[in-house]
Protein backbone atom coordinates (compact mmCIF):
# COMPACT_ATOMS: atom_id res chain seq x y z
CA UNK A 1 0.00 0.00 0.00
CA UNK A 2 0.66 3.32 -1.00
CA UNK A 3 -0.03 6.19 1.27
CA UNK A 4 0.50 10.29 0.90
CA UNK A 5 -0.03 12.18 3.81
CA UNK A 6 -0.55 16.13 1.97
CA UNK A 7 -1.75 18.40 5.28
CA UNK A 8 -1.76 21.75 5.46
CA UNK A 9 -1.32 23.30 8.36
CA UNK A 10 -3.51 23.16 11.76
CA UNK A 11 -3.47 26.88 12.70
CA UNK A 12 -2.50 27.74 15.53
CA UNK A 13 -1.19 24.27 16.68
CA UNK A 14 0.95 22.78 14.29
CA UNK A 15 2.67 23.15 10.60
CA UNK A 16 2.10 21.06 7.61
CA UNK A 17 4.95 19.70 7.89
CA UNK A 18 4.44 18.43 12.27
CA UNK A 19 0.49 17.41 11.16
CA UNK A 20 1.70 15.35 8.15
CA UNK A 21 4.70 13.70 10.55
CA UNK A 22 1.92 13.34 13.50
CA UNK A 23 -0.61 11.21 11.34
CA UNK A 24 2.74 9.05 9.85
CA UNK A 25 3.65 8.18 13.02
CA UNK A 26 0.29 6.96 14.12
CA UNK A 27 -0.18 5.04 11.13
CA UNK A 28 3.06 3.36 11.71
CA UNK A 29 2.45 2.97 15.61
CA UNK A 30 -0.95 1.45 14.41
CA UNK A 31 1.26 -1.06 12.81
CA UNK A 32 0.13 -0.39 9.20
CA UNK A 33 2.71 -1.37 7.05
CA UNK A 34 2.72 0.95 3.83
CA UNK A 35 5.17 3.24 1.90
CA UNK A 36 4.20 6.78 2.93
CA UNK A 37 5.03 9.68 1.16
CA UNK A 38 4.65 13.17 3.38
CA UNK A 39 3.92 15.94 1.41
CA UNK A 40 3.18 19.29 3.12
CA UNK A 41 1.25 21.51 1.38
CA UNK A 42 0.02 25.40 1.24
CA UNK A 43 -2.72 27.28 -0.31
CA UNK A 44 -1.78 31.27 -0.17
CA UNK A 45 -1.45 31.51 3.67
CA UNK A 46 0.90 31.10 6.22
CA UNK A 47 3.31 28.24 5.22
CA UNK A 48 3.22 28.97 1.62
CA UNK A 49 7.00 29.73 1.39
CA UNK A 50 8.12 27.17 3.02
CA UNK A 51 6.29 25.05 0.62
CA UNK A 52 7.59 26.45 -2.33
CA UNK A 53 10.99 26.59 -0.32
CA UNK A 54 10.71 22.68 -0.08
CA UNK A 55 9.60 22.37 -3.64
CA UNK A 56 12.11 24.40 -5.44
CA UNK A 57 15.09 24.39 -2.98
CA UNK A 58 16.36 27.53 -2.26
CA UNK A 59 17.32 30.23 1.00
CA UNK A 60 15.46 31.88 3.61
CA UNK A 61 16.81 35.73 3.08
CA UNK A 62 16.24 38.11 6.15
CA UNK A 63 15.72 41.51 6.05
CA UNK A 64 14.31 44.51 8.03
CA UNK A 65 10.68 45.15 7.61
CA UNK A 66 7.76 46.79 10.21
CA UNK A 67 4.75 44.47 11.74
CA UNK A 68 1.10 45.75 11.14
CA UNK A 69 1.47 48.17 13.30
CA UNK A 70 4.40 50.08 12.42
CA UNK A 71 6.60 48.18 14.71
CA UNK A 72 10.21 47.11 13.47
CA UNK A 73 10.88 43.86 13.26
CA UNK A 74 12.71 41.14 11.56
CA UNK A 75 11.15 39.16 8.91
CA UNK A 76 12.10 35.97 5.88
CA UNK A 77 11.19 34.98 2.84
CA UNK A 78 12.55 32.21 0.62
CA UNK A 79 14.51 32.75 -2.52
CA UNK A 80 14.81 30.19 -4.31
CA UNK A 81 15.26 29.03 -8.00
CA UNK A 82 12.57 28.79 -10.61
CA UNK A 83 14.29 27.75 -13.43
CA UNK A 84 16.66 30.35 -14.55
CA UNK A 85 15.06 32.93 -12.61
CA UNK A 86 15.34 34.26 -8.86
CA UNK A 87 12.73 33.73 -7.72
CA UNK A 88 11.23 35.26 -3.96
CA UNK A 89 8.67 33.66 -2.13
CA UNK A 90 6.68 35.82 -0.01
CA UNK A 91 4.38 35.58 2.72
CA UNK A 92 2.07 38.77 3.83
CA UNK A 93 1.70 37.62 7.71
CA UNK A 94 5.29 37.55 8.06
CA UNK A 95 5.21 40.96 7.79
CA UNK A 96 1.58 42.20 8.20
CA UNK A 97 0.04 38.98 10.22
CA UNK A 98 -2.65 38.46 12.90
CA UNK A 99 -0.10 36.36 14.35
CA UNK A 100 2.42 39.13 15.31
CA UNK A 101 -0.60 41.19 17.59
CA UNK A 102 -1.81 40.27 20.83
CA UNK A 103 -5.88 40.05 20.73
CA UNK A 104 -6.22 43.96 22.45
CA UNK A 105 -3.64 44.87 19.53
CA UNK A 106 -6.18 44.58 16.40
CA UNK A 107 -7.40 47.67 15.44
CA UNK A 108 -7.50 47.45 12.09
CA UNK A 109 -7.90 51.03 11.31
CA UNK A 110 -4.79 51.57 11.96
CA UNK A 111 -2.73 48.50 10.95
CA UNK A 112 -0.75 48.65 7.37
CA UNK A 113 0.55 46.42 5.24
CA UNK A 114 3.77 48.77 4.76
CA UNK A 115 6.20 45.88 5.56
CA UNK A 116 4.90 43.37 2.98
CA UNK A 117 5.78 46.21 0.86
CA UNK A 118 9.59 46.47 2.61
CA UNK A 119 9.79 42.86 2.16
CA UNK A 120 9.02 42.95 -1.92
CA UNK A 121 11.07 46.07 -1.97
CA UNK A 122 14.25 44.09 -0.28
CA UNK A 123 13.86 40.94 -2.56
CA UNK A 124 14.08 43.31 -6.07
CA UNK A 125 16.73 45.66 -4.58
CA UNK A 126 19.12 43.66 -2.28
CA UNK A 127 18.38 39.77 -3.65
CA UNK A 128 17.87 40.75 -7.33
CA UNK A 129 14.62 38.58 -7.74
CA UNK A 130 13.50 38.24 -11.29
CA UNK A 131 10.25 37.39 -10.20
CA UNK A 132 7.84 37.59 -6.90
CA UNK A 133 5.36 35.52 -5.39
CA UNK A 134 3.12 36.63 -2.26
CA UNK A 135 1.13 34.68 -0.25
CA UNK A 136 -1.97 36.25 1.22
CA UNK A 137 -3.63 35.21 3.70
CA UNK A 138 -3.84 35.29 8.02
CA UNK A 139 -3.66 39.05 7.59
CA UNK A 140 -4.12 41.58 10.38
CA UNK A 141 -4.59 44.40 8.00
CA UNK A 142 -7.75 45.83 5.88
CA UNK A 143 -5.75 48.81 4.10
CA UNK A 144 -6.63 47.45 0.39
CA UNK A 145 -2.64 47.83 0.14
CA UNK A 146 -1.49 51.07 0.51
CA UNK A 147 0.62 50.36 3.04
CA UNK A 148 3.12 48.16 0.58
CA UNK A 149 2.18 50.62 -1.82
CA UNK A 150 3.56 53.71 -0.01
CA UNK A 151 6.88 51.15 1.16
CA UNK A 152 7.16 50.84 -2.90
CA UNK A 153 7.39 54.83 -3.36
CA UNK A 154 3.37 55.28 -3.74
CA UNK A 155 2.27 58.83 -1.91
CA UNK A 156 -1.30 59.44 -0.75
CA UNK A 157 -2.04 62.95 -0.71
CA UNK A 158 -5.68 65.29 -0.10
CA UNK A 159 -7.15 67.49 -1.97
CA UNK A 160 -4.36 70.41 -0.87
CA UNK A 161 -1.24 67.97 -2.16
CA UNK A 162 -0.68 67.07 1.42
CA UNK A 163 0.48 63.57 1.94
CA UNK A 164 -1.79 61.77 3.87
CA UNK A 165 -0.22 58.60 6.36
CA UNK A 166 -1.18 54.76 4.49
CA UNK A 167 -3.83 53.96 7.11
CA UNK A 168 -7.28 53.51 6.84
CA UNK A 169 -8.04 55.82 9.66
CA UNK A 170 -6.06 58.67 8.31
CA UNK A 171 -7.22 58.25 4.32
CA UNK A 172 -10.25 59.53 4.70
CA UNK A 173 -9.44 63.34 2.88
CA UNK A 174 -8.16 61.06 -0.11
CA UNK A 175 -7.98 62.81 -3.33
CA UNK A 176 -5.62 61.28 -5.74
CA UNK A 177 -2.66 58.66 -5.33
CA UNK A 178 1.14 59.40 -6.99
CA UNK A 179 2.43 56.59 -8.46
CA UNK A 180 5.67 58.13 -10.72
CA UNK A 181 8.25 56.83 -7.31
CA UNK A 182 7.09 53.13 -7.32
CA UNK A 183 10.26 51.01 -7.51
CA UNK A 184 10.28 48.99 -11.08
CA UNK A 185 9.36 45.61 -10.27
CA UNK A 186 9.36 42.26 -12.05
CA UNK A 187 6.30 39.91 -12.54
CA UNK A 188 4.57 40.03 -9.47
CA UNK A 189 2.06 36.51 -8.70
CA UNK A 190 -0.23 36.59 -5.91
CA UNK A 191 -0.92 33.21 -4.39
CA UNK A 192 -4.78 33.58 -2.87
CA UNK A 193 -6.90 31.00 -1.19
CA UNK A 194 -10.24 32.94 -0.85
CA UNK A 195 -12.49 34.46 -4.00
CA UNK A 196 -14.07 37.02 -2.21
CA UNK A 197 -14.14 40.55 -3.81
CA UNK A 198 -12.83 43.71 -2.24
CA UNK A 199 -16.49 45.67 -1.82
CA UNK A 200 -19.52 44.00 -0.09
CA UNK A 201 -21.45 41.76 1.48
CA UNK A 202 -18.70 39.13 0.47
CA UNK A 203 -15.88 41.79 0.70
CA UNK A 204 -12.66 42.13 2.89
CA UNK A 205 -14.51 44.41 5.43
CA UNK A 206 -17.70 42.38 5.84
CA UNK A 207 -16.77 39.07 6.06
CA UNK A 208 -12.92 39.06 7.30
CA UNK A 209 -13.28 42.53 9.62
CA UNK A 210 -14.62 41.06 12.51
CA UNK A 211 -12.02 38.28 13.10
CA UNK A 212 -9.16 41.44 13.01
CA UNK A 213 -11.13 43.36 15.49
CA UNK A 214 -13.48 45.40 13.57
CA UNK A 215 -17.23 46.44 14.89
CA UNK A 216 -19.72 47.89 13.25
CA UNK A 217 -18.57 51.27 13.15
CA UNK A 218 -15.04 50.36 12.47
CA UNK A 219 -16.35 48.07 9.45
CA UNK A 220 -18.63 50.89 8.05
CA UNK A 221 -15.36 53.42 8.41
CA UNK A 222 -13.29 50.79 6.37
CA UNK A 223 -15.78 50.20 3.89
CA UNK A 224 -16.18 53.52 3.10
CA UNK A 225 -12.18 53.81 3.07
CA UNK A 226 -11.91 50.84 0.79
CA UNK A 227 -15.11 52.58 -1.63
CA UNK A 228 -12.97 55.75 -1.96
CA UNK A 229 -9.71 54.15 -3.11
CA UNK A 230 -10.96 52.34 -5.79
CA UNK A 231 -12.86 55.68 -6.75
CA UNK A 232 -9.85 57.87 -6.97
CA UNK A 233 -7.75 54.86 -8.66
CA UNK A 234 -10.52 54.68 -10.73
CA UNK A 235 -10.53 50.55 -10.50
CA UNK A 236 -13.74 49.25 -10.16
CA UNK A 237 -13.21 46.45 -12.36
CA UNK A 238 -10.09 45.16 -10.16
CA UNK A 239 -12.16 45.68 -6.80
CA UNK A 240 -14.61 43.00 -8.29
CA UNK A 241 -12.42 40.20 -9.23
CA UNK A 242 -12.27 37.03 -7.28
CA UNK A 243 -10.05 37.79 -4.67
CA UNK A 244 -9.45 41.07 -4.55
CA UNK A 245 -10.60 41.40 -0.30
CA UNK A 246 -8.16 38.67 0.20
CA UNK A 247 -6.01 39.43 3.00
CA UNK A 248 -8.12 42.52 3.42
CA UNK A 249 -7.78 43.96 0.49
CA UNK A 250 -4.43 43.27 -0.69
CA UNK A 251 -5.33 41.71 -3.59
CA UNK A 252 -6.58 44.59 -4.99
CA UNK A 253 -2.95 46.10 -4.02
CA UNK A 254 -1.07 43.64 -5.60
CA UNK A 255 -3.28 44.06 -8.60
CA UNK A 256 -3.63 48.07 -8.66
CA UNK A 257 -0.15 48.85 -7.75
CA UNK A 258 2.63 45.83 -8.41
CA UNK A 259 0.33 45.20 -11.28
CA UNK A 260 0.41 41.37 -9.96
CA UNK A 261 -1.37 38.52 -11.55
CA UNK A 262 -3.81 36.03 -8.81
CA UNK A 263 -3.57 32.64 -8.87
CA UNK A 264 -4.79 29.74 -6.62
CA UNK A 265 -2.49 29.21 -4.44
CA UNK A 266 -3.08 25.51 -4.22
CA UNK A 267 -2.05 25.31 -7.80
CA UNK A 268 1.17 27.14 -7.06
CA UNK A 269 1.98 24.69 -4.37
CA UNK A 270 0.54 21.57 -6.18
CA UNK A 271 2.77 22.10 -9.34
CA UNK A 272 5.84 22.86 -7.65
CA UNK A 273 5.28 19.46 -5.52
CA UNK A 274 4.27 17.55 -8.58
CA UNK A 275 1.13 16.48 -6.69
CA UNK A 276 -0.99 14.84 -9.07
CA UNK A 277 1.85 12.58 -10.17
CA UNK A 278 2.90 11.80 -6.17
CA UNK A 279 -1.56 11.47 -5.96
CA UNK A 280 -1.40 9.02 -8.84
CA UNK A 281 0.35 6.25 -7.58
CA UNK A 282 -1.40 6.47 -3.99
CA UNK A 283 -3.42 4.14 -2.73
CA UNK A 284 -5.11 6.34 -0.32
CA UNK A 285 -4.31 9.84 0.17
CA UNK A 286 -4.81 11.42 3.67
CA UNK A 287 -5.02 15.93 3.46
CA UNK A 288 -6.28 17.80 6.98
CA UNK A 289 -6.35 21.32 8.60
CA UNK A 290 -7.23 23.04 11.47
CA UNK A 291 -10.76 23.92 10.01
CA UNK A 292 -11.96 21.98 7.15
CA UNK A 293 -15.24 23.99 6.64
CA UNK A 294 -17.42 26.31 4.05
CA UNK A 295 -14.72 29.10 3.22
CA UNK A 296 -12.61 25.71 2.38
CA UNK A 297 -14.48 24.93 -0.81
CA UNK A 298 -13.20 28.35 -2.22
CA UNK A 299 -10.21 26.30 -2.75
CA UNK A 300 -8.20 26.05 0.27
CA UNK A 301 -5.65 23.34 0.37
CA UNK A 302 -6.92 19.78 1.78
CA UNK A 303 -9.99 20.28 -0.72
CA UNK A 304 -7.69 20.91 -3.58
CA UNK A 305 -5.91 17.74 -2.66
CA UNK A 306 -9.23 15.77 -2.32
CA UNK A 307 -10.53 17.21 -6.20
CA UNK A 308 -7.05 15.99 -7.34
CA UNK A 309 -7.35 12.72 -5.97
CA UNK A 310 -10.55 12.00 -7.13
CA UNK A 311 -9.69 13.44 -10.39
CA UNK A 312 -6.79 10.52 -11.05
CA UNK A 313 -8.61 7.95 -9.19
CA UNK A 314 -7.15 7.24 -5.29
CA UNK A 315 -8.94 7.05 -2.80
CA UNK A 316 -8.80 10.36 -0.28
CA UNK A 317 -9.81 11.16 3.73
CA UNK A 318 -9.81 14.48 5.51
CA UNK A 319 -9.06 14.81 8.29
CA UNK A 320 -10.09 18.25 10.34
CA UNK A 321 -9.27 19.81 13.79
CA UNK A 322 -12.99 21.28 12.95
CA UNK A 323 -14.93 19.84 10.01
CA UNK A 324 -18.36 21.80 9.01
CA UNK A 325 -21.19 20.35 7.91
CA UNK A 326 -21.14 21.96 3.85
CA UNK A 327 -17.63 19.03 3.84
CA UNK A 328 -19.57 16.18 4.67
CA UNK A 329 -23.00 17.45 2.28
CA UNK A 330 -20.02 18.48 -0.33
CA UNK A 331 -19.18 14.40 -0.49
CA UNK A 332 -15.14 15.36 -1.95
CA UNK A 333 -13.96 12.88 1.07
CA UNK A 334 -14.48 9.43 0.85
CA UNK A 335 -13.93 9.09 4.78
CA UNK A 336 -13.74 12.26 7.19
CA UNK A 337 -11.87 12.10 10.47
CA UNK A 338 -12.15 15.32 12.81
CA UNK A 339 -10.53 15.75 16.34
CA UNK A 340 -14.11 16.90 17.32
CA UNK A 341 -14.32 12.90 17.91
CA UNK A 342 -12.38 13.00 21.08
CA UNK A 343 -14.76 15.82 23.21
CA UNK A 344 -12.38 18.03 24.51
CA UNK A 345 -12.78 22.05 23.91
CA UNK A 346 -11.17 24.06 20.87
CA UNK A 347 -8.36 25.22 23.81
CA UNK A 348 -7.43 21.76 24.59
CA UNK A 349 -7.86 20.32 21.18
CA UNK A 350 -5.32 22.62 19.56
CA UNK A 351 -3.15 22.21 22.41
CA UNK A 352 -3.32 18.70 22.19
CA UNK A 353 -3.45 18.77 18.17
CA UNK A 354 -0.21 16.26 17.56
CA UNK A 355 -1.22 13.70 19.86
CA UNK A 356 -4.60 13.68 18.70
CA UNK A 357 -3.12 13.36 15.11
CA UNK A 358 -1.18 10.83 16.46
CA UNK A 359 -3.98 8.68 17.92
CA UNK A 360 -6.32 9.12 14.66
CA UNK A 361 -2.86 7.85 12.64
CA UNK A 362 -3.60 4.53 14.94
CA UNK A 363 -7.35 4.55 14.26
CA UNK A 364 -6.88 4.95 10.84
CA UNK A 365 -4.15 1.99 10.60
CA UNK A 366 -6.60 -0.17 12.29
CA UNK A 367 -9.53 0.15 9.86
CA UNK A 368 -7.21 0.48 6.85
CA UNK A 369 -5.56 -3.28 8.21
CA UNK A 370 -9.17 -4.34 8.78
CA UNK A 371 -9.27 -3.80 4.93
CA UNK A 372 -6.63 -5.64 3.72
Amino acid sequence: MRIVIACDKFKGSLSAGEACAALRQGLEDGGLRAEIDECPIADGGEGFAAAMRQALGGEWVSCPARDALGREIEVRYALCRGGDERLAVIEMAEAAGMWRLDPAERDPLRASTFGVGQMIRHAVGEAAAQRVLVGLGGSATNDGGAGMAAALGARFVDDLGRELKPLPGELTGLARVELAAIIGLPPVEVACDVDNPLLGERGATAVFGPQKGAGPREREALETFLGRLVAVLDAGELAARPGAGAAGGLGFGMMAFAGAVLRPGFDMVAAALGLRSRLATANLVVTGEGAIDAQSLAGKGPVGVARLARDVGARVVGVGGRVDGEIHAAQLFDRIESLECYGLDEAESMKRAAELLRETGRRMAAWLGGES
